[in-house]
């Protein structure tokens, strides 16, 4: 008899045997229906990274990216039944898919898409509003540990991917010069992903803080790459995107 895990693994991959206990009315082992449900499979898959990655598809034309597709699903099976993640590892196989190369951009570009789709499914939490700073001063806020927003993401790259997928939100889309670098922030104060383009001094400050630094430690991190970085002001404006975790009780108590 057939497990789960057999008829699953056969379902995605090709070069295992058609399972056992699929029979055709007459007794024998049926692989034409099995190559129908393989391909719907298959095709399911494809769907969701096109649904996943609209811009990059538009970019490219649906001919390339169905190609593109097909081949990443050929080797990336799904981790789990749910399909909301599947894709994760799609930015990282177009940097390496040689068609692809005269688009630098594009893996970039994938991964804000992928970033977005976190950030969209991320948990929901109350959000930090920059008045919950105001009565925590001095050494308290140096000493602050404050935490990302679950939607909070940070994508950096050294092409305006941020200004190129904000074009493909409008009718009729309008195409950035594709020169210069962006930070990209996502995050979710409300029901609505909103993508800012921060500098990088913003982006490096939020990083920090991201990997744990305390406020004062995450500023001088800032500020040793960036002299003019005014971290009060940063901060006001990070909070006021969403970009942090409401304070607990301990933290508003300081």
């Amino acid at each position: 008899m057939t497990s789960q895990s057999q008829f699953t693994r056969a379902l995605t991959d090709p070069a295992q045997p058609v399972p056992a206990g699929l029979v055709s009315p007459r007794g024998s082992v049926d692989s034409k229906r099995f190559a129908v449900y393989r391909n719907n499979v298959h095709v399911s898959l494809v769907g969701a990274l096109a649904a996943r990655f609209p811009v990059t598809r538009q970019l490219v034309g649906e001919e390339f990216f169905a190609g593109m597709a097909r081949l990443y699903v050929g080797q990336t099976k799904p981790k789990g039944p749910v399909l909301l993640h599947y894709g994760d590892s799609f930015p990282d196989f177009v940097a390496q898919f040689p068609p692809a190369s005269g688009l630098p951009y594009l893996p970039d570009l994938a991964r804000l898409e992928a970033a977005w789709t976190d950030a969209y499914n991320a948990a929901d939490v109350d959000v930090l509003v920059p008045a919950d700073l105001s009565t925590i001063g001095g050494d308290a806020l140096a000493a602050l540990d404050l935490t990302l927003a679950p939607s909070t993401r940070l994508v950096r790259s050294g092409f305006p991917v941020g200004s190129l997928w904000s074009a493909h939100q409008t009718t009729p889309v309008s195409i950035p010069a594709l020169s210069g670098s962006e930070c990209v922030l996502l995050t979710r104060p409300e029901a609505d992903i909103r993508l800012t383009i921060i500098p990088p001094a913003a982006f490096a400050f939020l990083k920090a803080i991201g990997q744990g630094l305390p406020l004062g430690q995450a500023s001088e991190a800032a500020l040793t790459d960036f002299p003019d970085f005014d971290p009060g002001a940063a901060l006001v404006g990070l909070a006021g995107l969403g970009a942090f975790a409401a304070l607990t009780k301990e933290q508003a108590d300081v």
